[in-house]
């Protein structure tokens, strides 16, 4: 970040300012932190809500762009994964990677084959399975635009050193961790309702 961008965001008031979200101490205990990493931890915070925002544009655009949802676009990106391992891609293990039912898995691949996205053909070892492929175009559209945005992730890990790219990992992975609702009532769903 430039000078001029730090003056800028220090100007502007950050959702991501411990002291001002939470100010009486309700949320984070802070017993453990000393008062000087404070400042230090909301540049942090403010730079996640940062790379957040960028990938929403990013994911907002990159839908428009190909005129699809985010399911749509998650089931497209699976089915390029699979295809560049040499995977046979089946209904099941789309649903089963977007959290989907068959039913819905049903319905999202009748759409993208309207649309001329996907193909649907018989399995080449299973006769009871159905194989799903990406089509050769849209393949190249979403590598030439969203793909080729999305890698662009790879030069600013590959800027940092074994230790910092460890660092960062486990960072990540620990957010990842804390942020799990596994453990949350509130958060599990209700029955009947």
């Amino acid at each position: 970040m430039s000078a001029a961008d730090e003056h800028r965001e220090a100007d502007r008031p950050s959702v991501y300012d411990l002291d001002a979200s939470d100010p009486r101490g309700e949320l984070v205990d802070r017993t453990s932190v000393d008062a000087a990493e404070i400042p230090q931890i909301n540049r942090l915070m403010a730079a996640l809500g940062r790379l957040r925002e960028a990938e929403q544009r990013l994911s907002e655009a990159s839908r428009d762009y190909m005129r699809l949802n985010d399911t749509d676009m998650r089931a497209l990106h699976f089915l390029i994964v699979c295809e560049n391992r040499g995977a046979v891609a089946t209904p099941g293990a789309i649903a089963s990677h977007l959290g989907i039912s068959t039913a819905s898995t049903t319905k999202l691949l009748d759409r993208l084959e309207r649309a001329g996205h996907v193909r649907r053909a018989a399995h080449p070892s299973d006769r009871r399975a159905l194989a799903i492929a990406i089509t050769p175009e849209t393949r190249a559209a979403a590598m030439q635009t969203v793909g080729r945005q999305q890698a662009k992730r790879f030069h600013a890990a590959a800027r940092l050193s074994d230790e910092e790219r460890e660092v960062v990992i486990r960072f990540l992975d620990d957010m990842a961790g804390e942020l799990s609702l596994r453990d949350e009532e509130w958060a599990r769903p209700t029955r009947g309702g």
